[in-house]
């Protein structure tokens, strides 16, 4: 841009040196097109977009354009567009994020009509048609312009015929020039011809004009005046703070030095050097401004795509569970409100960046509301299935039946934890109905057997009476051990029930000291096996009534077949001779048969005994 600038102000003077004495400097109008774009460049570079805060700023500005004097500028209109829309989407992201989070049906969301909208459309509709009309009114007044050049290079052509016709018509030609200067806009595709036909002719004008010295002097005199001003105001700039402008104060100078005439030959070098010395400190200023804005961006740019990628990074991760959902949503919102806070990247970038900032967003708040719609309905069937638990138990806390409805009781307790997470509000009631039945049927067993709980306790204590008796027998057996073995064993058996939390440590520790008494007494293994049955009757007879039943059906099939296989060997006997040294081994073989069934048989009877006297007891 400085360079730009230097070689269109470097234009002007190669221009101005090279009139003579009898001619005055027009500079071409290659000149002004370059300032005008730099100035457009410049302006693109500063407009950096206002931040708006809410849809109301958006709209109360647009109502200002719309309906004020101030012609649209497509740029701001559209950056009002792009704000506008960004909130208007934050607002419904939000809506939705807070209708998830209270637990609505994804399915069922419906969108709310947004009245801004609609006022925002009836005004960009305004905007646009007063854009419109500017376009056309702006068109006319071109064709108007072009229509007015045309009559000046006309009238400057018909001046330029003679010497006599020129020195007769400089204060005329003086005056169309001004009006030329005044006049603005042509359309584009006709400046530059219409440019080269009035150049032409003005210097046709010039090379024609015979001023007189004094005329000549006092021109270069006016001219040398406006030009040191220019140069003074050039330098003043130095001291304007803000660099912008300064710089475009600056262009205004350099068109007012381009259309200045020419001054005292002499005196040119000099003053254009000044000139050009002050418009260099200023653009020197501003080129060093964007240096600093464009390193900014850069930075900014770094920066911005440091947080793409922590977002990246976070939606990426495994989310096992709800927990896992909100810490990572407390991080990309941190991570947005850190965004927020920093600049504009390069133009080329601000865009990309921030359509790759949002998809990483997007992509994260999207599965989140996919695993809240999924998990959603995971809560709402296990709500049903807890329902259906809390049903079966205020079916059954009424029940006297405290056993098998205590079993079950604790079988659906453990199926509850099972199930997985309900909604809070839900989980609560169902939770508080659940555990209500599970204490009603518990506190009026607890009342109804607390009579039994001081019988098991009582039991308990003779139990261990018991087996310290056994104990101390290992210690002085006594010539009849046996007997009292049998008859503590008995005892033991007869006694009923101790409470439950006791009962495994208390059996082991039993069998353990009657185990030892067994194998020091030399205690048959068929009274070990009674004592053990014994034991276990108490059990089976816990688990219902038709567990000892089946039991007893079982050992009454065996005691028959037993029977008669006692039977066969006997009748066999009978039959065998026992001269033979063989017969006699084979009779004797017979005999321990026999005798081992009888034990058996024995055996099973005493366990038939054994389940009667059991039932008896519960009867």
């Amino acid at each position: 841009m400085l360079d730009s600038q230097e070689n269109a102000l470097e234009q002007t003077r190669t221009e101005e040196m090279a009139v003579d004495n009898t001619t005055e400097v027009v500079n071409g109008e290659a000149v002004g097109d370059i300032a005008e774009v730099q100035n457009e460049e410049t302006k693109q570079q500063e407009q950096a977009p206002k931040v708006y805060e809410t849809k109301k700023e958006v709209i109360e500005r647009l109502k200002e354009i719309a309906h004020g004097e101030e012609a649209p500028v497509k740029e701001e209109v559209e950056a009002l567009k792009s704000a506008f829309y960004k909130l208007h989407k934050a607002e419904r992201e939000a809506g939705l994020k807070e209708y998830l989070e209270s637990g609505g049906d994804p399915e069922k969301y419906q969108i709310v009509p947004d009245d801004d909208e609609e006022v925002f459309k009836s005004e960009m509709t305004l905007v646009k048609e007063k854009r419109s009309k500017i376009f056309l009114r702006q068109e006319e007044e071109k064709q108007e312009n072009l229509k007015k050049k045309l009559e000046i290079i006309e009238k400057v052509k018909a001046m330029a015929t003679s010497p006599e016709e020129a020195n007769k018509s400089y204060q005329q030609f003086k005056q169309l020039q001004q009006e030329w200067k005044e006049i603005k806009l042509v359309p584009a595709d006709k400046s530059n011809e219409l440019w080269r036909s009035y150049q032409l002719y003005v210097e046709q004008f010039y090379d024609l004009l015979k001023l007189n010295s004094e005329a000549r002097e006092y021109d270069f005199k006016k001219n040398l005046e406006k030009k040191t001003l220019l140069c003074e105001a050039a330098e003043k700039l130095a001291e304007e703070e803000d660099v912008i402008s300064a710089f475009h104060q600056l262009q205004n100078l350099h068109q007012e030095y381009r259309e200045t005439g020419p001054v005292a030959k002499e005196l040119r070098e000099d003053l254009w050097i000044r000139f050009k010395a002050a418009s260099t400190v200023i653009n020197k200023k501003h080129q060093k401004h964007y240096d600093d804005v464009r390193a900014k961006e850069e930075e900014n740019l770094v920066r911005k795509t440091a947080l793409c990628e922590k977002v990246e990074e976070i939606a990426k991760r495994e989310n096992k569970k709800a927990s896992d959902w909100d810490k990572n949503t407390k991080e990309i919102i941190e991570i947005q409100k850190e965004w927020k806070t920093i600049g504009f990247a390069p133009q080329k970038m601000n865009v990309k960046i921030f359509e790759r900032f949002r998809k990483a967003c997007d992509d994260f708040f999207g599965r989140k509301a996919e695993y809240f719609k999924e998990l959603k309905q995971q809560m709402g069937e296990n709500a049903e299935k807890k329902r259906a638990l809390v049903e079966q138990a205020q079916a059954l806390q009424d029940s006297t039946d405290w056993k098998t409805t205590g079993d079950k009781l604790i079988a659906l307790q453990k199926e509850w934890k099972t199930i997985g997470t309900v909604s809070k509000k839900i989980g609560d009631q169902l939770w508080n109905d659940f555990l209500a039945a599970c204490n009603k049927f518990f506190e009026a067993r607890n009342e109804a057997t607390s009579g039994t709980r001081q019988a098991e306790k009582e039991n308990l204590g003779k139990k261990r009476d018991i087996i310290e008796k056994l104990k101390a027998m290992l210690e002085e057996p006594g010539d009849d051990a046996k007997d009292k073995v049998h008859q503590l064993t008995e005892e033991y058996n007869s006694i009923g029930h101790v409470p439950f939390k006791e009962k495994d440590k208390l059996y082991n520790e039993y069998r353990e000291v009657l185990d030892r008494i067994f194998k020091e007494l030399n205690i048959s293994a068929n009274r070990r096996r009674l004592d053990n049955f014994r034991s276990s009757v108490r059990s089976m007879a816990e688990r219902g009534e038709g567990t000892l039943d089946s039991e007893r059906a079982r050992l009454m099939r065996r005691y028959d077949g037993l029977k008669q296989e006692i039977q066969t060997y006997e009748n066999n006997l009978g039959f065998l001779n026992a001269a033979s040294k063989k017969g006699n081994s084979l009779i004797d073989e017979m005999n321990r048969k026999v005798q081992k069934l009888k034990d058996e048989c024995e055996l099973v009877r005493q366990k038939i005994k054994t389940i009667d006297a059991e039932n008896r007891d519960k009867e």
